[in-house]
């Protein structure tokens, strides 16, 4: 990916404090196979990730923000990635809101290490990087990218901007109300019903992430030879039923939460093709 030289977000907050290497909770620390364990438990389990939000409100030493947030700092090559790709999606976000006559509020992200203390409750690091619409933030120990590379067989620094592409596709579900219609349709369903509403929901946000590669490219001529395909590889790691495989457990469709492998792919690969939004409609789809 070309990236180097481009323009960085000042929406980045670094709440990494001066703590060493690892993931520091309540002393110890987590290693990478138990991480791995935790990302495929909302999908085993069933649950919504921002309902884990809600329930992981103690346990660890969690970073509580005292006063503003400083930015990352400037030698930081891993947040300077971060903040590079947050402000691609910045740009085209901003243009296709304006576009629609409306206008893009940008979303803040937070680097964190071990744990945090959000909005929606304290995130960990095990629950991979993930979107609170009530701060109106993304999230993320940047540690995931060591287990997406090593652990879940996704290299490539395509396929990190993917994941915060996604999340900042949740951040556009936000502005646009989808969110809250989707929460408020959750509240009346039944647990199988609101996986399935979040399998659409998320489903969505892979759309968008193929929607701002669209136009990012269009603009910026920014993907090199392979990068497709490390995203492409990416969704399908991190695919519902993948995930449940990795883990050694019986595929169970109804709990899934964020949908297929194949599904996931299929969805971003939409928003890249197209660049709508109108495409990405993924609650009137018959078929996902």
């Amino acid at each position: 990916m070309r990236w180097e030289g481009n323009r960085e977000s000042s929406n980045v907050e670094d709440m990494r404090g001066g703590g060493g290497g690892g993931f520091g909770l309540g002393g110890g620390t987590i290693g990478i196979g138990t991480l791995v364990i935790a990302l495929v438990g909302g999908a085993l389990l069933g649950v919504n990730p921002l309902t884990l939000l809600g329930m992981m409100t103690g346990g660890g030493q969690v970073t509580q923000q005292q006063g503003p947030a400083p930015a990352p700092p400037a030698n930081d090559q891993e947040a300077k990635f971060v903040s590079t790709v947050l402000a691609d999606t910045e740009d085209v976000w901003t243009e296709l809101f304006k576009q629609g006559g409306a206008t893009y509020q940008d979303p803040k992200l937070v680097l964190f290490r071990g744990a945090v203390r959000t909005a929606c409750g304290a995130g960990q690091a095990a629950m991979g990087p993930f979107y609170c619409p009530a701060d109106q933030k993304v999230y993320i120990d940047l540690s995931f990218y060591d287990t997406l590379k090593s652990r879940l067989g996704a290299p490539g620094d395509f396929a990190q901007a993917y994941v915060i592409a996604h999340e900042v596709g949740h951040h556009v579900q936000q502005e646009l109300g989808i969110t809250e219609q989707v929460d408020r349709a959750r509240a009346r369903a039944s647990q199988a019903e609101g996986n399935a509403m979040s399998v659409r929901l998320e489903l969505q946000a892979d759309c968008f992430a193929g929607v701002w590669a669209h136009h990012a490219q269009r603009a910026r001529n920014v993907l090199e030879q392979g990068d497709i395909e490390e995203a492409m590889n990416a969704a399908q790691k991190i695919g519902d039923d993948a995930l449940q495989q990795a883990s050694g457990r019986a595929v169970v469709p109804e709990s899934f939460t964020h949908g297929t492998s194949a599904q996931r792919q299929k969805w971003f690969s939409t928003g890249l093709q197209t660049g709508s939004v109108k495409s990405c409609d993924t609650f009137s789809a018959r078929s996902l």
